[in-house]
């Protein structure tokens, strides 16, 4: 048999190999900059724990290094693997420096990870030149500068929070179980081939591949057949392609935040941070949830499946503003099933949905981030979602205003209902001013356009997209009116099924003023039917709840001027960032609530210290306690988040979004 020359691979113990004295590695030039976040290090730091709780034989697969030997000296090329390699290496830092001065058998093991045997002045892993120096600086603990920003020192510094000495003898029990594969490449090999082979080639896992891999991982065989048949290959049944979008939505439901659709996985984040250990015991009960809530997204998306024709014109209805409201109906959909509610509050809810999605796209208000805090507030019960509903949904006086003068969103479902047409399949949309009339058409059949002056023109064009100047019209009769003067059309109007379609004919002439007058008509039983919660509340400031804020990973451009202002409690904050927003939480918090602010801390290790445990950018609380800020913004956002809810006032913080924190 012929064996592989120019690839070595081999599965080997990951701190052995890094301790070996022979084991020092480069991240060459062309490397990307190091960008692993706190979100990659929380679950490092959890699989680190996972492991050392589980028996001596188990382990945990950290994936392949791939390196290549320099052909001037000793050390080793990083090819790939260099994120993995870095987080490690600042997790074994801050383990090193928590128990080096009690317990120097451990810090002379660790240090053998960290330190080169034939210079204690260079570590193990030498980064790329430009911020070699900056690593350096942090895992030698030679740091000058406190005011430093850096995702080394952003990482470092949450492992040194996370990290305790009473821990230290388990983290390290975890970090000593960690394996992957080294992947040595001869003088021969293809380093660019063989790094591609292992990350482009075939197209990456996907959230819901993800979610299948971690919930059936564990089991058995037998286990897994069992799971798949009865419970996963319903689910992908009922939610066919899309089943990605499924589990996001079931998470913002169950969880009431707002998770994210693209980037780093952050539906398959959030499903193991609702389900960290998914084992057979918990499973089958966990299952049957999932799999009841994929049965109700089936008939969400294919309304035809449900047997009660009120309720399947409602999801019809609610699938005019596609998908972004899923999650409450979901909700909703599956207390009516199970009992909780009666078909009519079902009823009630999917019409204040309607209500708050047509009436903010009337008023061009954005739609996005919002049902989370619904799915909060419904959890509460019927009052506080219908609080939460008339917050966000416009003012019946501003919907009348802009009716007047903007294209109806929707048109085919609005009129639709207005005008008690169920299925609009086989009507137009007419517009009885054509959009673009020709020379010769006429409002009165005595002046053509051609004579009317450039103020007329310009006004019917301006109301011709508008409620008044539209009506349902059935397909064959549209065919024979199409840019026909009114005078013309008023004898197929009259043929007409639709009601208000047939009391055009009666109309004399059609000008603006006739344009207005249906208009004002058509108002009064829009706001009927698309009725706001009748509560004084209303937001028209487009406040975002605290909870619903984005967390965004590191500091984009812009994040010094991310907000307007924060609402705290009816207090007004001339706050533009999210460290400023941060430090002055918790220091309220401190004030206030001290006691809801350390259970936080003790929950999340910190961001509150009895000590300047290390170096870096920290504030004083008081004499015995400090805040440390050098967190990165995401989750400087998580510990804002956290210890309101742990307060019980995040509902009473909101932060205004500048012009620059919307487009971030």
């Amino acid at each position: 048999m012929a064996t592989a020359t120019n690839v070595e691979a081999t599965a080997v113990n990951t701190i052995e190999w890094l301790s070996a004295p022979d084991t020092t590695i480069v991240v060459p030039v062309y490397q990307r900059q190091y960008r692993w976040d706190i979100g990659g290090c929380e679950r490092l730091l959890a699989d680190v724990r996972a492991v050392a709780g589980e028996d001596s034989a188990h382990r945990h697969f950290i994936g392949s290094i791939l390196s290549a030997q320099d052909s001037s000296d000793t050390d080793l090329i990083l090819i790939d693997g260099q994120q993995r390699i870095t987080t490690l290496m600042l997790l074994v830092a801050a383990l090193h420096h928590a128990v080096r001065e009690t317990d120097p058998i451990m810090a002379a093991e660790l240090e053998r990870v960290l330190i080169r045997p034939d210079d204690p002045t260079r570590t193990k892993l030498r980064p790329h030149d430009a911020w070699a120096e900056l690593y350096e600086s942090v895992v030698l603990d030679r740091r000058d500068d406190s005011e430093r920003e850096s995702r080394f020192d952003d990482n470092y510094a949450f492992f040194r929070s996370q990290v305790h000495a009473d821990e230290a003898s388990r983290i390290w029990c975890g970090l000593q179980k960690l394996e992957h594969v080294s992947i040595t490449l001869g003088a021969s090999a293809n380093a660019q081939q063989i790094f591609e082979s292992l990350n482009s080639t075939g197209e990456p896992l996907r959230d819901h591949e993800l979610i299948h891999n971690y919930i059936l991982m564990g089991l058995t065989h037998t286990e897994q057949l069992d799971v798949e048949e009865r419970f996963w290959l319903p689910i992908e049944r009922h939610t066919g392609e899309t089943i990605g979008a499924f589990w996001r939505h079931y998470l913002v439901m169950t969880t009431g935040r707002e998770v994210a659709a693209a980037g780093e996985h952050g539906v398959y984040s959030a499903f193991r941070q609702s389900f960290p250990r998914v084992d057979v015991e918990h499973l089958q009960a966990d299952a049957e949830i999932w799999r009841h809530y994929a049965e109700i997204y089936g008939i969400l998306l294919d309304p035809s499946q449900e047997t009660d024709p009120v309720l399947r014109q409602q999801l019809e209805y609610i699938n005019t503003f596609g998908k972004q409201a899923y999650p409450l109906a979901l909700s909703a959909y599956s207390d009516r099933v199970r009992g909780l509610i009666s078909r009519d509050e079902l009823v009630e809810t999917l019409e204040w949905i309607q209500a708050l999605y047509l009436r903010r796209a009337l008023v061009n208000l954005p739609t996005e981030r919002l049902i989370a805090r619904l799915c909060r507030a419904r959890s509460e019960g019927r009052e506080a979602l219908m609080r939460a509903l008339a917050r966000i949904t416009p003012s019946d006086e501003r919907v009348a205003a802009v009716l007047k003068y903007v294209e109806l969103p929707h048109a085919a479902y609005v009129l639709g209902r207005i005008e008690r047409v169920p299925d609009t399949s086989a009507f137009d949309i007419e517009h009885i001013v054509p959009l673009a009339p020709g020379d010769t058409w006429s409002g009165d059949g005595v002046r053509p356009w051609s004579e009317y002056t450039d103020d007329e023109q310009n006004s019917h064009r301006a109301l011709a997209p508008t409620l008044g100047n539209l009506t349902l019209l059935e397909q064959p009769l549209t065919e024979r009116v199409f840019g026909a003067s009114y005078p013309d059309k008023q004898s197929t109007y009259a043929r007409s099924k639709v009601s208000e379609t047939r009391d055009l004919a009666q109309t004399p002439a059609w000008t603006t003023s006739a344009i207005s007058q249906r208009t004002i008509a058509l108002t009064a039983q829009l706001l009927q039917i698309w009725a706001r919660p009748g509560l004084p509340e209303i937001d028209d400031d487009g406040l975002t709840p605290v909870l619903d804020a984005v967390r965004r990973r590191g500091w984009p451009a812009g994040w010094d001027r991310e907000f307007d202002y924060i609402e705290y409690r009816g207090e007004h904050w001339e706050i533009k960032d999210v460290r400023a927003l941060f430090n002055r939480v918790f220091r309220r918090a401190w004030t206030d609530d001290r006691a809801a602010a350390i259970r936080y801390c003790a929950a999340h290790g910190g961001p509150i210290y009895n000590e300047m445990a290390w170096k870096g950018q920290w504030d004083a609380l008081d004499d015995e306690n400090f805040l440390y800020m050098g967190w990165d913004s995401n989750y400087m956002m998580n510990a804002v988040q956290g210890v309101l809810e742990e307060s019980g006032i995040a509902a009473e913080v909101f932060v205004k979004y500048s012009y620059i924190g919307n487009v971030m």
